[in-house]
């Protein structure tokens, strides 16, 4: 007899039955994120479930209280029967439940808000924090991206679901009170208000299932939108928007986005409404059916005109709370199935980190890095960028990488600072592997700027300062990296100086040219003061002068130095000690710039190209 497999066993079931048992899985996430709610705000959500419980009982207490105030009112009336002694401060019982019911509601929405503020705050720093832990590989996915991008939606889109799960709670005391009650005068009418109630359930928790997949469906194109969106109205496509009449086409491309998107969206909720009301009109059926049969009883002798109070109120209740339940878990479990994007995303981990016995990176380095024989291509690419790299950068040395586009310099720079772990070979720092250093003190020795470096819209003192961020108050250190960089005399000119916010995206920034903004990178880099310096094309957006005047202060800063320079421009990596040419992932030459230049190989032809275009 053959065994089958999980898969083929889930394979087998009905597809009715594959959606439950998914939602049933998903179902897991709720204590991870009950976990996190606890630790955003614990005292907020003690204070919460608190007042939940008082409500979810006054209910049932109010309607026992009403049911013997009319009692002793019909036996006054009809059997001129006293009042009970009692009997007014019964009813300021009834006048007090009632009171506390508002005050529990006032103080559950005031948690509620509460909780909101809290909790998105606190999800929006775990998935930033857990964002800057991963590796860079993983944002140049586009898989990730979407899972990121699910991650930051359900973050934040998961409080209504806590709510809902405090609702619950409220809601299933008192169905459970109510029933009780219920229960004790005709289980026959609680077993109807059941029966009619649970198809409502069913329809909700198929419809939330089929509102997952729908919305998992359209993240791509959600996030295509947004792209189009941003492209529409930013700084940076306004020029070629407006030149190229590219405004039109985006605007066709948006509009038919969404439109897709809208109406996959329509259809689902006009089935759900549909259907949802068939089934609701079984309900109320169900909870007319049992009330005519209370007045019945109540006809005939067999219940007081206060148990008919008592039990029409326990019936409204009831079948309200009821579906109000079964609405509500159906809710959070069809959202639970959106927890698994957020969950899944923090359950990313990075493989590229220190180890736990990691060393501390050697000050001064001795004898510098060396690449033996180092491979790389991308997770899932057969394709080497870098086909086995022998090369060393040893202390005070400065290296040029040249070469065409995509020929693995960059790669170079991010396999050097730990940003890629090599698909094989080694790099070692005064011979030890990098990976046996710990990454966050390797990365403390290590200035960079690459090509697409950073514009932050911030003052001009903290742009400087996030090459090291603990000397943002280090006036002195911050304004001699910007006289190094040549920055400072651009912001000497600007209306607030070193306080002036940079950028437009805020009301009294200032925004800089390709050159300027360059030039406060380069202060970036000066201002981390590390043993290794890296420069990845810093002096693309400058002018033949300013380029001039930054390679000659480059040079004076890396005296002593390691540094490595990224250019396509080969007049400006003439001072390096050594140039490595690189072609399809090799080094294909490799020397000081006059032996390239003797030995009349690709290097010597593309600085002949680029030098005589200036004759």
């Amino acid at each position: 007899m053959s065994m089958s497999t999980p898969q083929e066993h889930l394979a087998s079931h009905p597809e009715w039955l594959n959606d439950w048992l998914t939602r049933i899985k998903a179902l897991k996430n709720l204590p991870s994120l009950f976990g996190m709610v606890w630790a955003a705000a614990p005292l907020v959500l003690f204070s919460s479930l608190v007042c939940r419980l008082l409500a979810a009982l006054i209910p049932l207490a109010i309607l026992i209280v009403t049911r013997v105030i009319i009692d002793s009112i019909y036996h006054l009336t009809s059997n001129h029967t006293p009042l009970p002694a009692a009997f007014w401060w019964i009813v300021s019982l009834e006048f007090a439940l009632a009171s506390l019911a508002m005050i529990a509601s006032r103080l559950i929405d005031f948690c509620d808000g509460r909780l909101a503020d809290k909790f998105t705050c606190y999800i929006n720093v775990r998935i930033m924090e857990h964002a800057a832990s991963l590796d860079l590989v993983s944002y140049e996915d586009p898989r990730f991206y979407d899972k990121l991008e699910r991650a930051r939606v359900q973050g934040t889109d998961r409080i209504g679901m806590i709510q809902a799960t405090g609702r619950l709670v409220q809601e299933f005391i008192t169905t459970v009170s109510l029933a009780a009650s219920i229960f004790i005068f005709s289980p026959w009418i609680l077993f109807t208000l059941i029966l009619c109630t649970l198809p409502t359930f069913l329809n909700e928790t198929h419809f939330a299932f089929l509102g997952y997949a729908l919305n998992s469906q359209q993240t791509a194109s959600r996030r295509e939108m947004e792209y189009f969106r941003v492209l529409g109205g930013s700084k940076e496509s306004a020029k070629e928007l407006r030149l190229f009449g590219l405004g039109s086409f985006l605007v066709d491309r948006y509009r038919a986005l969404s439109h897709d998107v809208h109406e996959q969206t329509f259809a689902l909720a006009r089935r759900r409404l549909i259907i949802g009301l068939l089934f609701a009109l079984l309900g109320t059926l169900g909870y007319y059916g049992s009330y005519a049969f209370a007045i019945h009883e109540t006809v005939i002798g067999v219940l007081s005109l206060g148990t008919l109070t008592l039990l029409a109120g326990a019936i409204a209740g009831a079948n309200t709370n009821m579906q109000a339940v079964l609405g509500t878990f159906s809710s959070i479990a069809g959202q639970a199935l959106f927890l698994t994007d957020l969950m899944e995303f923090f359950s990313v981990k990075p493989k590229v980190f220190s180890k736990p016995d990691a060393m501390l990176v050697p000050r001064p380095i001795r004898r510098g890095f060396e690449f033996k024989n180092v491979s790389f291509s991308y997770p899932g690419s057969s394709k080497l960028i870098l086909d086995n790299i022998n090369f060393t950068l040893e202390t005070g040395e400065r290296i040029a990488l040249v070469g065409k586009n995509g020929q693995g310099k960059t790669t170079i720079v991010k396999l050097l600072t730990r940003l890629y772990e090599p698909t094989s070979g080694q790099i070692l720092l005064d011979g030890i592997d990098i990976r046996d250093y710990n990454l966050q003190d390797l990365w403390k020795e290590i200035g960079v700027i690459f090509q697409d470096f950073m514009r932050y819209e911030l003052p001009c003192s903290e742009n400087i300062a996030m090459g090291r961020i603990e000397e943002r108050k280090n006036s002195s250190r911050i304004h001699a990296a910007a006289q190094k960089s040549l920055a400072d005399e651009i912001i000497q000119g600007l209306p607030n100086h070193y306080n002036q916010r940079l950028g437009c995206r805020f009301e009294g920034g200032v925004d800089l040219s390709g050159g300027e903004w360059q030039k406060i990178a380069l202060a970036r880099a000066y201002l981390r003061d590390s043993q290794l310096l890296i420069l990845d094309e810093p002096t693309a957006s400058l002018d033949a002068r300013s380029e001039h005047e930054v390679f000659e202060r480059f040079s004076e800063l890396t005296e002593g130095k390691m540094a490595l320079l990224i250019s396509h421009r080969l007049s400006t990596v003439r001072m390096a000690d050594r140039i490595f040419v690189l072609e399809n992932g090799k080094i294909a030459e490799q020397g000081p710039h006059e032996q390239l230049i003797k030995i009349g190989g690709g290097y010597a032809k593309m600085f002949e190209l680029q030098a005589a275009s200036y004759r």
